[in-house]
């Protein structure tokens, strides 16, 4: 475990309640060592000012904390509250963003979000204004995504829209949810959805939990039995996960704190937890350090680009305590657009492991439309490693640079890299040369990123003559075959593990399933219930459990 997982899973927040019991915020404390962190160190460094697309206005809808504003970034009228929603551009060159309404008129104000309306809104440009083009269906908290054969995937709460085109027409369906003998964590709502490499599918619910599905509309498949978020006291909801050029990312809000998490992840099954805020409320500025301070920023989306990379983040806001907002008053809640900061493109020449003692390590900054690592950089500033060390202002400094072309090649002192073995990317931080926020990952030469996904079910135990015979069923959910493995139940009596039998998982293809049988003797007493623990051993990776309470003998 590296050194901020240890920070993370030390941390203890203390919540106080404000004094008014029906209040929705609470405050977190944030440990001291984040006080250290540089600029870049934390995720909410990455959001920039919002672009000035019409003039800052009073006339119109809002408490005095959001007046004055851009009425046209995003999507707002005085007729609907608009809410959640993400944005994918068009084979049409334009920008589409589909979120969820109701009418501000409606007798329950906010409390109208159950009986919500999914609306297709269009932008020339990103950023807004986004003007509704249809309606779509009912449904809330929405997110779209694109199949490999074309079609679009609208999910919302309790099922889907699907559409071959992006204009429609769209029809409802519903997900099948296969958990596969693990508890569901904190339920089937507010799913987030990343595409892999081979078109693939994982998913993000609510609770934490991963899913697969092979092909986006195919069943999906629980494989985690814990949450991935943070193991601190928080009430998360809202997750957002993609997947960039480098790794898979996430972050999830803490919406009582007010607080978001981000993660990152080389496979989406292992997550670490970066040091500092992701998001909070305030993050919506103007270049004239007008600051629109929504009360409450949720459901947040990215906008990414070719690479993946995310590089503008959608919010869900309201100006007011979401009980405050009732029919036909002054507050309402709309989608707000930001910009972030483009990690910039980057590749670790050298092949050999970086360890501790090594000397140089050699980094490519590719050149981009509008970045020129020649004349941009101010080289002085640069620091590249292990993100715990970076995101602390340590890691190693620049020894030469070098030009390739376009591309900028520079040579660090490997002193400091703070590189360790379960490390999977290395970063870089830094500044232009006019003072802004220069940064950038790297894969790992020598890290294997798609690796077999080996997952169990409980046994299946049924009597026979010799005893019990278990059949355990076993499927990959990687992208690449599995190797020969091994695979063992161990049972739980008087506070010992007890082993009750093993067999051999042979190689298995992506999304291939087995079904792995042995017998074991009479080792179970009539009527009571074990706790079992189904262990896969594979090679070279580290052991995957399920834990599981059954009653062999009835």
């Amino acid at each position: 475990m590296n050194k901020i997982n240890g920070l993370i899973f030390t941390l203890l927040i203390i919540s106080v309640l404000f004094s008014e019991v029906r209040s929705q915020t609470t405050v977190r404390e944030r440990p001291a060592e984040w006080n250290n962190l540089v600029l870049g160190g934390r995720f909410i460094d990455l959001f920039l000012p919002m672009p000035n697309i019409g003039k800052l206005t009073s006339d119109t809808w809002g408490a005095s904390n959001v007046i004055p504003r851009d009425i046209k970034n995003g999507i707002e009228n005085r007729k609907y509250s608009f809410w959640g929603g993400n944005i994918v551009l068009g084979d049409d060159g334009k920008y589409h963003l589909f979120v969820c309404g109701w009418l501000e008129s409606s007798p329950r104000g906010h409390a109208t979000w159950p009986n919500s309306t999914v609306f297709h809104s269009v932008s020339d440009n990103s950023y807004g204004p986004f003007v509704v083009k249809d309606t779509i269906g009912k449904g809330h908290n929405p997110e779209v995504y694109r199949l490999t054969d074309g079609r679009y995937v609208l999910y919302v709460i309790n099922g889907y829209y699907l559409a071959d085109g992006i204009d429609g027409p769209w029809t409802f369906n519903k997900f099948e949810f296969l958990n596969r003998d693990r508890r569901i964590i904190d339920g089937l709502s507010n799913l987030t959805f990343a595409q892999r490499e081979d078109g693939s599918y994982l998913m993000v619910n609510r609770g934490g939990g991963i899913w697969f599905s092979q092909t986006g509309l195919s069943p999906y498949n629980q494989v985690t039995e814990v949450r991935v978020y943070p193991p601190v006291q928080g009430a998360f909801e809202d997750p957002v996960v993609w997947r960039d050029n480098v790794q898979y990312n996430l972050i999830v809000n803490d919406w009582l704190g007010r607080i978001a998490f981000y993660l990152r992840s080389k496979d989406g099954i292992t997550w670490v937890v970066d040091p500092g805020e992701a998001y909070l409320p305030g993050i919506s500025r103007h270049e004239d350090r007008t600051v629109e301070e929504w009360f409450k920023y949720e459901r947040m989306k990215v906008f990414q680009d070719e690479y993946g990379r995310a590089i503008q983040a959608n919010f869900a806001v309201i100006d007011v305590e979401k009980r405050l907002d009732q029919s036909r008053d002054n507050h309402s809640s709309k989608n707000i657009c930001i910009p972030l900061t483009v990690p910039r493109l980057l590749t670790i020449l050298d092949k050999k492991q970086i360890t501790a003692t090594t000397k140089t390590i050699k980094v490519k900054i590719a050149s981009e439309p509008g970045f020129n690592p020649h004349t941009d950089i101010d080289i002085n500033f640069l620091r590249f490693g292990a993100p715990l060390e970076v995101n602390f202002g340590r890691g190693c400094k620049v020894a030469k640079t070098k030009r390739s072309g376009d591309d900028l090649i520079v040579t660090f002192n490997g002193e400091g890299n703070g590189i360790t073995d379960d490390e999977f990317a290395a970063k870089m931080i830094g500044k232009t040369n006019d003072g802004k926020l220069l940064f950038g990952y790297a894969r790992l030469p020598w890290v294997t990123y798609n690796e077999p996904i080996l997952s169990a079910r409980l046994p299946e135990i049924t009597p026979s003559d010799n005893g019990l015979n278990m059949k355990v069923e076993v499927q990959n959910f990687g992208q690449v075959a599995s190797k020969p493995s091994r695979l063992k139940i161990v049972y739980v009596k008087d506070e010992k593990e007890i082993e009750a039998g093993a067999g051999n998982i042979p190689e298995l293809n992506p999304w291939q399933k087995t079904n792995v049988e042995f017998t074991c003797g009479r080792i179970f007493d009539k009527g009571v219930e074990y706790s079992l623990i189904v262990i896969i051993n594979p090679e070279d990776l580290k052991p995957v459990l399920l834990h599981g309470k059954v009653t062999p003998v009835k």
